[in-house]
C-alpha cells in the first residue's frame, strides 16, 4: 500500500509518472509520423504540382542526326581545377548513382578509362525535385547528355580518376537507355584479382561470364585500358619498321594448301574443291622477298586448328610478322627483331603510363623489366640451365610450357630480366622452310624470343634455295607438288632472308600479366568459343 501512494518529485505516483511518459513518448511519434506524412504530402504535391525544370532533363527523341548545332563537346580527361567555372557540355555513361537525399543526387560519369563525380541539387531555378528523382532513377551504364559547370572540390574524390573537380548538372538528358538488367555490375567487374572474396558484399566475375557478356566487359576502365595498350604495341610496330625500310603488305587468308603443316590448318569449302585458312603469311611474305620487296611486314588474323584449352593459345588471333633480305648473317634478322621489341617496351613505359596503371588496379604485377643489351641464350645453354635446376636432361628434347615457364623464373632471378632470346633449336623442332645451321646440320638459324617465360616470337632464316628447299619438304612429309607456286617462286632466284612472326595477344598479355589470353583478345575464338 505504501509504494502505491509514494510519490515522485512533482508530487505524482509511480504510476502516474510511467503512463505519462508513455503519453509524452506517444505524442512525440504521432508529431514525426505528421511530419513525414507533410513531407510526404509535399513532395506529392510538387510532383504534380508544375515542374520549373521540365524544360532541363528528360529522354531525347530518338537520333536521327535532326540538327548539327556544333556545340563544343568535353573530354572528361581534360578537366581539373584549371577548369573551375566553366561551362561544359558532355556524353557520359552513368557509371553508378548515390540519392542522398530528395533534393540530391550524386552520379559517377565515365569516358572510356576516366570518370567524374557530377551532383544534381534542387535549386529554385534549374533542378526541382521531380528532376532529381528522374535523375536517380536512371539505371546505371545509361548513356546521358550532360550540361554543368566545373567546381573545384574542397578534397579528392576518391571514387573517380578526375579527383580535384565536380560537375554542377543543371541539365540531363538520357540518350539511351537500358532495356533489361546488367548481367554483372561494372564496379564486381573491376575488382582487383587479388581481392579476397567476402559473402555478402560483392561477386567475383568470372572469365566465362565476362566472355559472354564481352560488350559490358569491355566497358571496364580496366579493358578500356588493355585495347588502348593493344592498338599501342601495333602502333608502334609499324612505326619502328616504318622507319627501318619495310613495306606493309595484306596477304590472302585462304590458300590451296596448307603453310606448314595439314594438322593444324582449317579446311573450308571452297567451290567444287577446298581450301585452307592460313596459319601465317609465311609463304606471302617470302614470295614478297623473291620479288624484291627487300622488306615486308603485315598485321593480320591468323588461324590455328589446334585443339589446345589452355592460357596462352586461340584458334585465331593477329599476327605481327615480318621479312626481310640478308646481307652477311642471318642475325640482322633477330637483332633489327630485338631493336623492335626494345622499342616497343619503352614506348608503352612512356607514352602510355597511365593505361598501364589503370590495368595494374585489377591485375597486379611486377613491373616488366629487360636489359639494354639483351639476354641471348644458345638452346643448349638453356636447356644446361634447367639441368642445373634439376630437370632431367632426357626430358628437354623441347622445352615444354611448364619448362618455359620454370627457365623464365631462372632467368629472372639469375640476368633480372622478364625479356631474353633463345637461339639454335634443333632441326626437328622447327619447320621445313628453316635454313640450318652451316656447322651443325642437326642446329638450325632460327631463334625463339620471350617474355616473362614464354615464347611471343618464333623466327629463322629461310630456306631460299628451290632444290634444297624440297628436300627438306620432303623430309618433313611434305609433298612440294602441293606448294609448286610457293616454290616456283624461289626458282626464279631469291636472295637470302630471315624474319619471325609474333602474337599481338600474347605480348599484351605477358606485358600486363593479364594470365589469361583471352582477356587480351577483343572476341576471343578457342576450340570452345565462336560467340560472340
Amino acid at each position: 500500500m505504501t509504494d502505491v501512494i509514494e510519490q515522485g518529485e512533482e508530487g505524482l505516483t509511480k504510476s502516474a509518472l510511467k503512463k505519462k511518459a508513455k503519453e509524452e513518448e506517444k505524442a512525440r511519434k504521432k508529431a514525426e509520423k505528421a511530419a513525414k506524412v507533410k513531407e510526404a504530402e509535399q513532395v506529392r504535391e510538387a510532383a504534380e504540382g508544375p515542374d520549373y525544370a521540365a524544360a532541363h532533363y528528360g529522354k531525347l527523341p530518338l537520333h536521327q542526326s535532326q540538327s548539327r548545332p556544333n556545340r563544343k563537346r568535353t573530354d572528361i580527361a581534360t578537366l581539373s581545377a584549371k577548369n573551375d567555372s566553366e561551362h561544359v557540355l558532355l556524353r557520359a555513361r552513368i557509371q553508378t548513382s548515390r540519392l542522398q537525399s530528395n533534393k540530391m543526387v550524386f552520379l559517377s560519369l565515365r569516358q572510356r578509362t576516366d570518370t567524374i563525380q557530377a551532383m544534381l541539387a534542387v535549386d529554385d531555378k534549374q533542378v526541382s525535385r521531380q528532376m532529381v528523382k528522374w535523375a536517380a532513377s536512371l539505371s546505371d551504364e545509361s548513356i546521358v547528355l550532360v550540361h554543368g559547370t566545373v567546381v573545384k572540390s574542397p578534397e579528392s574524390i576518391k571514387s573517380c580518376s578526375i579527383d580535384d573537380v565536380e560537375i554542377q548538372v543543371s541539365e540531363l538528358w538520357l540518350v539511351a537507355g537500358l532495356e533489361g538488367r546488367l548481367p554483372f555490375s561494372l564496379e564486381d567487374a573491376s575488382r582487383s584479382e587479388t581481392a579476397p572474396e567476402v559473402e555478402g558484399q560483392f561477386s567475383r566475375v568470372l572469365l566465362d561470364t565476362r566472355l559472354n557478356n564481352r560488350i559490358i566487359d569491355l566497358r571496364t576502365q580496366t579493358n578500356q585500358a588493355i585495347f588502348k595498350l593493344q592498338h599501342a604495341i601495333g602502333d608502334l610496330f609499324r612505326d619502328y619498321l616504318n622507319n627501318n625500310g619495310f613495306t606493309e603488305i595484306h596477304s590472302p587468308k585462304l590458300q590451296g594448301a596448307a603453310t606448314e603443316s595439314g594438322a593444324t590448318v582449317f579446311k573450308v569449302g571452297y567451290f567444287k574443291g577446298d581450301a585452307f585458312l592460313a596459319q601465317s603469311p609465311q609463304l606471302a611474305k617470302q614470295m614478297a622477298i623473291a620479288a624484291d620487296f627487300e622488306r615486308v611486314y603485315e598485321i593480320g588474323p591468323v588461324f590455328r586448328a589446334e585443339n589446345a584449352n589452355t592460357h596462352r593459345h586461340l584458334t585465331e588471333f593477329i599476327g605481327l610478322d615480318l621479312e626481310m633480305t640478308i646481307e652477311e648473317h642471318y642475325h640482322e634478322v633477330k637483332e633489327l627483331l630485338d631493336g623492335m621489341f626494345k622499342t616497343i617496351f619503352k614506348g608503352l613505359k612512356e607514352r602510355y603510363a597511365k593505361e598501364i596503371a589503370v590495368v595494374g588496379k585489377q591485375f597486379e604485377a611486377e613491373e616488366f623489366k629487360w636489359r639494354e643489351e639483351t639476354l641471348t641464350l644458345t638452346f643448349r645453354e638453356a636447356v644446361d640451365l634447367l639441368v642445373e635446376d634439376g630437370v632431367d636432361r632426357g626430358n628437354l628434347d623441347d622445352i615444354n610450357t611448364e619448362n618455359e615457364k620454370r627457365l623464365g623464373r631462372l632467368v629472372k632471378a639469375k640476368y633480372d630480366t622478364d625479356y631474353f632470346i633463345i637461339d639454335k633449336f634443333p632441326l626437328e623442332l622447327r619447320p621445313f622452310y628453316t635454313m640450318p645451321d652451316p656447322n651443325d646440320p642437326t642446329l638450325t638459324n632460327s631463334y625463339d624470343f620471350f617474355m616473362r617465360g614464354e615464347e611471343i616470337l618464333s623466327g629463322a632464316q629461310r630456306i631460299h634455295d628451290p632444290e634444297f628447299l624440297c628436300r627438306q619438304m620432303r623430309a618433313k612429309g611434305v609433298d612440294p607438288e602441293s606448294m609448286k607456286g610457293y616454290i616456283d617462286g624461289f626458282r626464279m632466284g631469291c636472295p637470302p632472308h630471315g624474319g619471325g612472326g609474333i602474337g599481338l595477344e600474347r605480348v599484351l598479355m605477358l606485358f600486363l600479366k593479364l594470365n589469361n589470353i583471352r582477356r587480351a583478345s577483343l572476341f576471343p575464338r578457342d576450340p570452345k568459343r565462336l560467340e560472340p
